[in-house]
C-alpha cells in the first residue's frame, strides 16, 4: 500500500474583504474548510463582528508571519452618531438617548484634539484579559474593573463625509492597538452629547488595501497571493537556489544591512532574516521547505 504523504500547502496570503456579522474566527474557519481542514490558517488582526473590511488571512507555513504584520498601521473609515451613547461602543448596545446631535462641523472641531501620540482606555467590552479574564465577560456580568490604558498615535483623523442628522463618516489612520470605538466614544464625550461607532470598515493593513481583498467565498484552494507581499515594509535581499535551501534548513547566508529583512527566491518568499550587519543574515522564520523549491 502506498504511504504518501499529501504535499504540504505553499504559504500563501489572502486579502479578505469581511462581512458584517461573522466575527474574524468564523472567517478564518470558513477559508480553513476552503482551502482543506489540514491547512493551517490565522489571521493578521481581528475585526469585531460588526465591522467590515480588510482581514489579512494567512494560509500554511505563512501563518508564521503573523507576528510581523500585528504592528502595523491601520486605517479605518468609520461612521460616528452623535446624541446617543452605547454600552459597547457600537450597535451591538444597549443604546441610550444623551443628547441633541452635533453638527458636522462642531464634530470637525473637536478632531484636532485627538490626533497625535495619547493614552487610550480600552473600552469595557475588549477582548484583553484583566486578571486573567477577558473584560467583555466582567462587563457582562455588571463588574466594575479598571481597563488596562495603551499609548497609541492618531496620524490622521479628517472628517470626510457629512451624513447629516449628526452622522459623519471620519477617516482614520493609527496605531496598532487603538480601539476606534473608544476613539469615537471619546469624541462624543468631547462634544458632550455621546456618540459610538454605527460602522466601521478597515481599509488598510500597513500598505495592503481593501481594494485587493476578495469576499470570504471567493478564496479557493491553489489560489491566494504570494507570502512576500505581507512584508513589502521590510528590506528584501535576493538568494539564489543553493542559498534558499540553505536557509530551508535554518542556515545563515551572507547578505547587506542590519535588522529584519525578507530573503526571496526569485520574488518567493524563503524566510525571514536578522542581518547582523556584517554580512550575515539569519533566518528566523523559515516559510518554504526544501520540497518547496525543487
Amino acid at each position: 500500500m502506498s504511504s504518501a504523504v499529501a504535499a504540504e500547502p505553499l504559504p500563501a496570503l489572502w486579502l479578505v474583504d469581511k462581512p458584517a456579522g461573522p466575527t474574524s474566527h468564523d472567517v478564518v474557519a470558513g477559508v480553513r474548510r476552503r482551502l482543506g481542514r489540514r491547512t493551517k490558517v490565522g489571521h493578521a488582526g481581528t475585526l469585531d463582528p460588526f465591522a467590515t473590511g480588510l482581514l489579512v488571512v494567512l494560509s500554511g507555513r505563512a501563518t508564521r508571519l503573523a507576528t510581523y504584520l500585528s504592528g502595523l498601521d491601520k486605517r479605518y473609515l468609520a461612521t460616528i452618531r452623535t446624541g446617543s451613547t452605547s454600552a459597547t461602543g457600537d450597535p451591538e448596545g444597549p443604546i441610550s438617548a444623551a443628547g441633541a446631535p452635533a453638527t458636522a462641523g462642531a464634530i470637525a472641531a473637536v478632531l484636532e484634539f485627538f490626533r497625535g501620540e495619547q493614552e487610550q482606555r480600552v473600552p469595557a467590552f475588549a477582548a484583553v484579559k484583566v486578571g486573567g479574564e477577558r473584560l467583555y465577560a466582567k462587563a457582562r456580568r455588571g463588574e466594575s474593573v479598571e481597563a488596562p490604558v495603551r499609548r497609541i498615535t492618531i496620524h490622521s483623523l479628517e472628517l470626510v463625509t457629512d451624513l447629516g442628522d449628526g452622522r459623519a463618516v471620519l477617516d482614520v489612520h493609527c496605531s496598532k492597538g487603538t480601539y476606534i470605538r473608544q476613539l469615537v466614544m471619546d469624541i462624543g464625550e468631547r462634544l458632550g452629547c455621546g456618540a459610538y461607532c454605527e460602522e466601521l470598515r478597515r481599509t488598510h493593513v500597513g500598505t495592503l488595501s481593501v481594494a485587493d481583498a476578495v469576499a470570504p467565498d471567493e478564496v479557493t484552494a491553489g489560489g491566494g497571493r504570494e507570502a512576500a507581499e505581507a512584508l513589502v515594509h521590510l528590506p528584501r535581499v535576493s538568494v539564489d537556489a543553493r542559498e534558499a535551501l540553505d536557509l530551508t534548513h535554518g542556515r545563515a547566508v551572507a547578505g547587506p544591512g542590519s535588522g529584519l529583512t525578507a530573503l526571496c527566491l526569485d520574488g518567493r518568499l524563503v524566510a525571514v532574516g536578522e542581518a547582523d550587519g556584517s554580512g550575515t543574515i539569519r533566518p528566523r522564520v523559515v516559510v518554504r521547505t526544501p520540497e518547496d523549491l525543487a
